[in-house]
C-alpha cells in the first residue's frame, strides 16, 4: 500500500509599502546665501518622526546663491552624494580630492575615519541648485575616498542610468553600502520598471520634474515616496519627468 502524504504551503504575498514625502511637506532653511529644503530632520528642520529612510539619513535639496560657501568642516562615517541640477559647485577636501561639478556630474565622498572638506558655488553670479545625500556606511572607519563623473544624459532616456552602486557591473561611482542612485528622463507616456539589485533593499523615488503614477499614487515635482517590501514597482510619465531612484538597505 503505498502512502501519499499532503502538505500545504501558505505562500504569503507582500505587499508593496509606501510612505509619501509631498514636496510642499518638506521642512525649510534659510541662511541667507543658501536655501535648503529638507526631507529628513536636518539643519534648522527638527521632526524627530522623519528622521531617516532606512540607510538613508539625509537628502537636501538645496539652493546656493552666487558667491555662496560651506567653509571647510569635518564629516567622517558617512557616504556624502551630491548631484547638481544647474550651476556648478567647487569642491576641496583634505584626501586631495578637488574639483568642479555641474548638471550631468555625480560626486561621491566617503568620508570614513574623518575628512575635512569646503563646497562653493563657483560662480559670483549664478546660482547653484543640488540634491544632497547622506547615506549610512556598510562599514565604518574606512580610507576616506572622493571621485566624481560625468555622465551622458541622453543615456537615461526612458531608461535607468546608474550614477553610483557598490555593484561593479553598473558601471557607476562606488558606495560604501549595499545601495544604487539611478536617474532616468521619462518621456510623457512612458512606462519604466525598477528592480532592486540587493534583496530587501527599499527605494526613496524622487521626482525632479514632471508627474508620475506609481499604482494609484500620484508624484509631482520634488514629491518623494518611500518604497519597501516589494522586489520591483513600475512608474508610468504623465508628461515628460525626470527621476532619482535611491535604493538602500532598510536594516
Amino acid at each position: 500500500m503505498v502512502c501519499y502524504l499532503v502538505f500545504k504551503h501558505q505562500i504569503t504575498k507582500k505587499i508593496m509599502k509606501t510612505i509619501l514625502y509631498k514636496a510642499s511637506d518638506r521642512g525649510k532653511g534659510d541662511y541667507g546665501w543658501l536655501k535648503p529644503n529638507y526631507y529628513f530632520s536636518f539643519g534648522q528642520y527638527h521632526n524627530p518622526k522623519n528622521i531617516h529612510f532606512g540607510a538613508l539619513r539625509v537628502l537636501n535639496d538645496d539652493f546656493i546663491a552666487g558667491g555662496g560657501a560651506f567653509p571647510t568642516h569635518p564629516h567622517d562615517n558617512m557616504e556624502i552624494v551630491t548631484i547638481p541640477f544647474t550651476g556648478a559647485l567647487k569642491h576641496k577636501d583634505s584626501t586631495g580630492g578637488q574639483g568642479i561639478i555641474k548638471a550631468g556630474d555625480v560626486q561621491v565622498m566617503s568620508a570614513g575615519t574623518g575628512v575635512q572638506h569646503s563646497e562653493a558655488n563657483n560662480s559670483a553670479t549664478e546660482p547653484v541648485t543640488l540634491f544632497q545625500i547622506w547615506v549610512f556606511p556598510k562599514e565604518n572607519n574606512i580610507q576616506p575616498r572622493y571621485d566624481q563623473k560625468t555622465f551622458d544624459v541622453e543615456e537615461r532616456i526612458n531608461k535607468w542610468q546608474f550614477v553610483v552602486s557598490s555593484n561593479e557591473i553598473d558601471n557607476a561611482l562606488w558606495i560604501n553600502q549595499d545601495a544604487r542612485f539611478a536617474l532616468t528622463s521619462l518621456k510623457s507616456g512612458a512606462a519604466l520598471n525598477y528592480t532592486n539589485g540587493f534583496k530587501d533593499n527599499g527605494v526613496f523615488l524622487v521626482v525632479i520634474s514632471g508627474t508620475v503614477k506609481i499604482n494609484d499614487i500620484i508624484l509631482g515635482k520634488r514629491d518623494g515616496l518611500g518604497i519597501s517590501e516589494t522586489d520591483s514597482f513600475t512608474i508610468t510619465a504623465s508628461e515628460d519627468s525626470e527621476l532619482l531612484a535611491i535604493e538602500i538597505p532598510m536594516n
